[in-house]
This record gives C-alpha cells, structure tokens and sequence, in this order.
C-alpha cells in the first residue's frame, strides 16, 4: 500500500498494493516449512490467550471484529523481529509469503476460538447433562445426544461447573481424547468444503471482479518485502499510533483508578447510552441497549469502506430503530419473535439475496471451471491456484461426504442434513462476498439468524423432528449466535494477500487445512485447560439459552411458520429491488449489504463510528480528493495499531495477574 504514504515514500510499499505496476520484479517467495512450523507452534498460545479472555473471564474480546487484534499484534511483533533479523542475520530472515502464512495460520485458529464457533460448540460436549434443566426435560433430549460426541460421566465434568481441577489427568485425557478428535474431524471437514469453495470463486473475486478487501490492507502493508523500516518511518502513521495507544492507556489507568479521568468510547457506558433519552411510549422499543459507540480504532477500519457501505449500514440501523418504535405504536412487542418489524426473518432473505446475486454475476466464471475440472476445451489456467480446481472440487464432495456421514451416525435425518449444510454454505458464501467487497467492521446476526430456527419455520417441530432439533444445538457454533468469527471470509482474504503480495500460493490452501485441524485440537484443549480450573463461565452461560429454546419447541410443537417465510420473502425481494437500483442508477447511494447487516442485532456496537468515518472521508475525498484520502490512511493505520498494541498489553496483564483490565473492543 506504498500510494497510501504519499509521494516521498511509496517504494517500500508499492508491491502490496498495486501488483500490476510492479510487475514481476518484485516477488513476496512462498510457504516454507519454517513458517508452517512458527504456525503451528503459535496457534495453542494464540487459543489458550483467546479462550481465556474472552470464554473464561469474558472481557478484552479478540474476535468481535473483523480484524483480530490478537493476530495483529502477533504479527505486528514478527515484523519488528523480522527488521532486527534482516539487519543482523539477512540468511534467517523471513519474506513477505512466510509472514503472511504465519499470520493466516493463527488468524483461521483464532476464528475457531472465537466468540461465536467454538466458544459455543465446546460446551455442547458436556453441558447438556450437567445442566439440571435439561436433563430433567418432560421430552427426554437429552437422550438423542451421540455417546461417541459427548461426556455423559458425572465423574469426568463435575469439575467443570465447579473448577479447582486439572485436566492433566489420565481419566480425564482418556475420555475426552476420542470426542476431541471426532469434533476435530468434523471441524477440518468444514474448513475443507469452505477452502475449496473459496478456491473456485477466488480468481473471479479477486481478479476479474477486483474486489477491494478492505480487512487485508494492513496486514498487506505490514507484511510488505517480509517488513520494512519505511512503515515505520510516516509521521502519520505515529501520530495515529501515539492517539490510539493514548486512549487506551488512559481509560486502562482509569478503570484500576476510577479518581483519574477517562475518555468515554464504549458502547455500554452510561455515559453514551442515549436509550434512555426514550423514555416515553412507543419510544421505549429502542431504550434498552442503544448507545452511542465511539471506539477510535473502529472508526479507523470504518474509514476504509466504501462511502455507500458506511452510510447505507448506519442509515438502515436507524431505519430498524423507526421501524421497531411504529410497531410498539401499532401494538406489537417488536422485540419479542413473531413480531414486526421480523428482523431475522428480513435479515435471512437479505444474505440470500446476496448469495443469489454472487452467484449469478460468476455463472460465466464457473463454466470455465466446470470446463478445466472436466478438461472440455477452454478453460481456466489453475496453475497458480492454492490447489487445483479438481482437487478443490473432490475436496468439497469429499468433505460433504464426510459431514453428511457424522450427521447420520449422530441420528440425523439424510434430508435435514442436506439441507442443513446448504443453508451454512450458502450463508457463509454470502458473508464472505460481503467481507471481500466491501469489508464491514463486524458482521454479527444474532437472534434467530440460524439453520434450526429457518428449517423450524419451514417444517415445523414435526418435520424437522426432535432427533434433528437436538442435534443442531450441537452446531451451535456453526449457525447459531453470530458469525462474527465465521471462518470461510478469512480464507479468502488469505489468498487475496499471497496475490496481491505475490506470493506463491500454491498449496497453501492445505496449510489451511492443517491449520483448521491443529486449530480445532489447540481450542479444545485450551477449553478444557482453563475449565476444569475455574468452572462455569461465559461460555456455559452462552449455551443455556439454545437448550431452553429447544425444550420450548419440543414441548409445544407447532406447524411451518407462515408468516416468518413471508418476511424472509420479504426481506428477500427489497434486497433485490436494491441490488437491481444499484446496478440501474449510478447514484443510488443504498447498498443492498447495509440492509443486510443492519436489520440484524450486532450494529450496535458500531453504527455511530460509521457516521464519523464516512463524514471523514466524505470531507476528505471532496476537500482534499484522492491524494488527501490516500494520505489520511497510514493516520488510520496507526490508530488501529496503537489500540491493537495498548489492548493486548492489558490482555496480558490480565491474563498474568487474574485481574479484569480494561476492554478496548467490543463483544
């Protein structure tokens, strides 16, 4: 991203950002055994950090954003150790393509760690029998649960709800070995279908599309001919630095000495929280949780969208906020299922449209690859592809195959497997579209944005079937709370960056692969360190809800859910009446995306950062043109490096001392 920096200093990163004008003299080298191995060896820290903070003592959260602030700073360290490796020891140093693997081996593992995957998968192992409710359940549940999936000995999870135990005993490690390596499996197999779909759809993405990945800028620059000292040598980038770290050096002395003043940016502090200016009826439907976030490093990432993406996100948020008072005003309880303004069933008709519009815009691409799989004439070169388009292909019906199979051991039906996966897939697809176009700060859906609650309103408690229901609360971290840490978009903006850094990708999408294996056994094993010592946390307390809801469903069976299919028909036809706006008018300033992301819980946390991001770039773009937006983004790329350094520091602290610290982020 040399052209960032201006005119004086555009040599140290010019590769990164414009590969075309570079050529082939510049060369970011490839994947080494080193890396692979520097990988592996940081991906059990990186989960056993991620696990505790954020699973454990639910605070300095990682994985609530797009950009992972704990990889960040990851690699943030390997480049200045890169720097010092260059000058002394110039044979030992590593280049762009082994900073980059390093950096997307750690950064799949923390997707699995996060938030939203296996902070709420890992406990479905256990949790149901050690929870009195379930397992006193009038449906007996509890019974279609897999032996081979789950821990049913009282003696092996006692120690989990109430801790003061290790895990590093020899009936410990004998009973949960064989359950951590089948959910390992099936774990890797979902990384497998989501790699080679990310294979078949990368060159049309990213090439003929030349979507602009805004999450991988800086990584990209970061990483650069493997580091440069010319990064570091911007005054704006320093400034940027200084002000992010200042901000959260000061609300981190302030929350251990409240007498000291802080700057308020969070979206849960009293201060900020203008619900309760709505203290009227039918005002009182948007009180509860609305504030007014104003985290610096989120406006950072905010300035780096499309002006139409920040405006259209934050201006439909308020539009769910009106649409939910009028519904109060008309009688409804808007904040109850079943209710307007229906803003799970309008969001899930959204992300298929988005995923119908993605796929028809690539329908030319995709015969090309249909061609080179079945070598029928023309078609595409996948030579430099992380692997084949055979391969990724026999990759994705070897992996469905293998998905299907653990369903059906696990009692579940062959057609609500099927379409279970469809609806995961598709979804994920159209996340991954969304994150490479246009780069959103988060992308959570909460409330009933999941497989079991769409195929409830489709077939009912009957045709879905309890043996089904019970199940997919297991893949709760699959498509369940959000997917703020979906897996599937990090894969793509990991072949974007080996591109655009010209590194040779070849194979690196089986260094994926492991990476999902050794990251899927270093999250589990990291749970299992940090519960059997400290017992229930927020990762059990995530967990209950889904459990109560199925209990619901099986003891009050009802029919397919009419009315909800309406609204995601709904839902669905005002995303195309935008997409077709979008294409028809060049000024239409509404993204179909901003609708998509914002009838949805998640926004919240973010919606005001975009109005001040987009009014920066507004302004800078119409005051100052492309040489004053270029030159406003190293002052962009310090903020959110500051922060990430200053944020991981009382991470640390946190981790080493046992004391809550202050949490910069979100979650």
């Amino acid at each position: 991203m040399a052209f960032l920096f201006g005119r004086q200093r555009t040599s140290a990163l010019e590769g990164a950002a414009t590969p075309q004008a570079a050529g082939k003299r510049l060369s970011g080298g490839g994947i080494s055994w080193r890396a692979i191995l520097i990988g592996l060896i940081l991906i059990p820290f990186n989960t056993w950090w991620v696990i505790y903070v954020e699973g454990i003592r639910h605070w300095n959260h990682a994985t609530a954003m797009s950009l992972f602030w704990n990889t960040v700073f990851c690699l943030l360290i390997l480049v200045l150790l890169n720097l010092l490796l260059k000058r002394y020891l110039p044979r030992w140093a590593f280049n762009q393509g082994e900073l980059l693997t390093i950096y997307v081996m750690i950064t799949l593992a923390t997707a699995l760690a996060g938030h939203d995957t296996l902070q709420l998968g890992y406990p479905a192992t256990y949790y149901p029998f050690a929870n009195q409710e379930v397992v006193k359940s009038k449906t007996h549940f509890v019974d279609y649960f897999p032996k081979h999936l789950t821990i049913r000995d009282e003696a092996i999870w006692k120690s989990l709800n109430y801790g003061g135990d290790t895990f590093y005993r020899s009936e410990y490690l004998r009973a949960w070995l064989p359950v951590v390596l089948w959910w390992s499996a099936f774990i890797t197999a979902v990384g497998l279908v989501m790699i080679c779909l990310n294979v078949l759809i990368r060159k049309e993405w990213t090439e003929n599309e030349k979507l602009s990945y805004p999450i991988v800028q800086l990584p990209l620059a970061m990483t650069h001919q493997g580091g440069t000292s010319a990064f570091f040598r911007h005054k704006p980038l320093w400034i940027g630095f200084c002000a992010g770290l200042s901000v959260d050096l000061i609300n981190g002395l302030a929350y251990w000495y409240p007498f000291l003043p802080r700057l308020v940016v969070r979206h849960d502090a009293p201060e900020l929280n203008v619900g309760q200016m709505f203290a009227t009826f039918p005002w009182t439907a948007i009180s509860r949780g609305l504030g007014l976030p104003l985290y610096p490093f989120i406006i950072a990432l905010g300035y780096f969208l499309p002006l139409d993406l920040s405006f259209s996100i934050w201006f439909f948020f308020l539009l769910r906020m009106a649409m939910r008072v009028a519904s109060a005003a008309l009688g409804f309880q808007p904040n109850q299922p079943k209710n307007p303004p229906f803003q799970s069933e309008q969001s899930w008709g959204a992300w298929f449209a988005i995923f119908l519009y993605a796929i028809w815009i690539s329908r030319r691409h995709f015969v090309l690859v249909f061609r080179r799989v079945f070598r029928l004439g023309r078609g595409l070169d996948d030579s430099r592809e992380p692997m084949s388009y055979r391969a990724a292909l026999l990759g994705i019906i070897a992996g469905l195959i293998f998905l299907t199979w653990f369903c059906l051991q696990a009692g579940m039906t062959l057609f609500i497997v099927l379409l279970y996966f469809l609806i995961v897939f598709m979804l994920s697809i159209a996340i991954t579209r969304v994150r490479a176009e246009l780069g959103p700060p988060a992308h959570e859906m909460a409330g009933s944005m999941n497989a079991p609650a769409l195929l409830f309103w489709m077939f009912g408690t009957t045709g879905v079937g309890p043996a089904n229901l019970t199940m997919m609360t297991m893949f709760w971290w699959l498509s369940g709370r959000g997917y703020r840490t979906n897996p599937m978009p990090c894969q793509l903006e990991a072949f974007k960056m080996a591109e655009a850094g010209h590194v040779d990708m070849r194979g690196l999408g089986w260094v994926m692969v492991l990476a999902f294996f050794v990251g899927a056994l270093a999250t589990y094993w990291s749970c299992l360190h940090w519960e059997y010592q400290f017992g229930a946390n927020a990762m059990t307390a995530h967990n209950r809800g889904q459990y109560q809801l199925l209990q619901s469903r099986l003891e009050n069976p009802q029919p397919t859910d009419w009315i909800s299919l309406q609204a995601v028909g709904f839902g669905l036809g005002v995303t195309l009446m935008l997409i077709w706006a979008r294409i028809r008018f060049l000024w239409w300033p509404f993204h179909p995306a901003g609708y998509a992301l914002a009838m949805n819980s998640g926004v919240e946390y973010f919606w005001s950062c975009l109005i001040i991001s987009s009014a920066l770039k507004w302004a800078a773009l119409r005051y100052g043109g492309h040489r004053l937006n270029r030159q406003a983004m190293p002052l962009m790329f310090g903020i959110i490096l500051g922060e990430y350094t200053m944020g991981a520091f009382w991470s640390i602290l946190s981790t080493i001392t046992g004391n809550r610290t202050y949490d910069f982020a979100p979650g």
